[in-house]
């Protein structure tokens, strides 16, 4: 089968072809119908992420499959069964297996594409404004990077729990698609992002996936008692935070990495996406999918997210 392989750490990845894998125990085997993109396959393609695997390996940490095969042990989900899951490796290829406990039913009405990135993106935002930064209704949430793909399911996740959602995204495309997903403000990421959010009474949360000076930015317009969710870094750049500034107003920074919790509390994602799978099923949430490309364009859809010309996700299908 193809598969879009790292041969070694300090080489890039190709399209390669290698042995269809087989499950062993605790194992499903899909047939992958789409993979999900994240800007953690960026890093690990690198060797720079906290979770990259010996290479060789194949890239795409979430999938939308149906299973065909049942490794030892396991007795659900059925053979014939659409699940997605969060695998943390193996998802840009035509088949892979996977543990069983980690996948769930994709509704009737869910796209393999739109489930493919859902899980990611959405449980990110979702854990990270309810469980840590503890999101209330009536507050203002500041969203960096919110056309992004965690950034964008923070507005929308934000707005449906009742909070006044600031968005900060750049350029006139990105900013309508903040918009659309339901943000009361939208500023250009290329404007003061503290004047323009101390005019509107500064942010109780700030939710950041970007760093570098935008955070900087939003931590000067956060509030007394507010707190900062910090995501992950798409600038590249990770900021030194002066704490004596947190000390004197008071100013709470949560460190948040959705994947983390595979190891250490699992029932915390599986509770949070089934909550998410309920929001969608009620029409609570719109997922959007910018860029659909096949499995041999999985480098040009890697560009996409390294070069910022996406909005939600990208998703590659075999």
């Amino acid at each position: 089968m193809r598969a879009f392989q790292v041969p070694a750490l300090d080489t890039p990845p190709s399209l390669t072809n290698i042995a269809v894998p087989t499950p062993v125990e605790g194992e499903v085997a899909l047939k992958i119908e789409a993979c999900g993109l994240n800007f953690a396959d960026l890093l690990m393609a690198k060797g720079t992420y906290q979770d990259t695997p010996a290479a060789p390996f194949t890239l795409g940490l979430e999938v939308c499959g149906t299973v065909t095969a049942l490794g030892a042990g396991v007795t659900h989900p059925a053979i014939g069964t659409r699940v997605a899951v969060f695998g943390g490796q193996g998802g840009l290829a035509e088949a892979g297996v996977f543990p069983a406990a980690l996948c769930r039913a994709v509704p009737a009405g869910m796209t393999s594409e739109q489930a493919a990135g859902f899980q990611v993106a959405y449980g990110t935002s979702h854990l990270a404004l309810t469980r840590r930064a503890k999101l209330q209704r009536g507050e203002t949430l500041l969203v960096l990077g919110a056309a992004g793909g965690v950034g964008l399911t923070a507005v929308e996740i934000g707005k449906a729990m009742g909070a006044r959602v600031i968005a900060v995204a750049r350029g006139a495309e990105k900013m309508a698609v903040a918009k659309a997903a339901g943000a009361d403000h939208v500023f250009d990421a290329s404007g003061d992002i503290t004047a323009q959010v101390r005019a509107l009474g500064g942010a109780d949360v700030v939710y950041d996936p970007v760093g570098g000076d935008a955070f900087t930015a939003a931590m000067r317009a956060t509030n007394r008692e507010g707190r900062i969710v910090v995501i992950g870094f798409a600038s590249g750049n990770v900021p030194q935070v002066p704490a004596n500034h947190l000390l004197v107003k008071n100013i709470t920074l949560i460190g948040f990495y959705w994947g983390g919790y595979l190891k250490f509390n699992p029932t915390a994602l599986t509770d949070s996406m089934g909550d998410l799978l309920d929001w969608y099923a009620a029409g609570r949430l719109q997922p959007h999918v910018s860029h659909v490309l096949p499995l041999d364009q999985a480098a040009d859809a890697l560009e996409l997210l390294r070069s910022r010309k996406r909005t939600g996700k990208v998703v590659v299908t075999p």
